[in-house]
């Protein structure tokens, strides 16, 4: 069992919680999470690079003088990639990168991602985060009391909390999201991970059915 404390916003620890690996795939397969990550980082290219081929840039396909008389070496077109201002011989087209693993396998590699945060102690646990107007402030405080201002920070939350997202947005390398959202590479892109305790509640409730399978 892992215990984790449960810190309130002035980073004092007010009660631990227990949480068993199991719930989270009992351990971590190091290739599925670098397959999941690979897979996200390609589905987010845009796959918008063009190079012109010798058929496409400008210029005569005539030979630019006869192949032997001349004493010169011999050539061919102007448009060839052997000349500057010729066409790029197999050079990148525009192409779609997109690709999806198995459902299983992604969502078994977001709760490895959260394991691994929980076991490498980059995980925070916060007893609420609700703020009663939008304050940029009022995030930077909380987050300099937990130790984790001035370091890339994932802040999830149980549903969408816009007053939430819009006191953190400007905070440089802290993301908001929901665990509805969660996915292996947002959650290992961000050094550390800060949960309410609702919504570690919510991903232990949402792992629950899988480890039931």
């Amino acid at each position: 069992m892992l215990t984790l404390n449960i810190y309130n916003r002035n980073g004092e620890s007010v009660s631990t919680v227990e949480v068993d690996p199991q719930e989270f795939g009992g351990e971590i397969n190091k290739q599925l999470l670098h397959d999941v990550v690979v897979m996200h980082l390609a589905n987010q290219r845009a796959g918008t690079h063009s190079t012109l081929r010798r058929g496409e840039v400008a210029g005569s396909t005539k030979k630019l003088f006869r192949q032997k008389g001349t004493g010169n070496a011999r050539v061919g077109p102007r448009r060839t990639n052997k000349r500057k201002g010729g066409g790029t011989a197999k050079g990148p087209k525009p192409r779609d990168y997109e690709y999806h693993l198995p459902k299983k396998a992604v969502r078994a590699a977001t709760r490895m991602a959260i394991l691994s945060k929980f076991q490498d102690q980059e995980a925070v646990i916060v007893d609420d985060l609700a703020f009663p107007e939008i304050k940029t402030k009022q995030m930077a405080t909380v987050l300099k009391a937990l130790k984790l201002y001035g370091t890339t920070c994932l802040i999830g939350t149980a549903g969408r909390d816009n007053t939430l997202y819009r006191s953190a947005r400007n905070i440089g390398g802290v993301k908001v999201l929901p665990t509805s959202d969660f996915n292996a590479y947002t959650v290992l892109k961000q050094k550390r991970l800060l949960l309410t305790k609702a919504a570690l509640d919510e991903l232990r409730k949402k792992a629950a059915p899988a480890e039931a399978k």
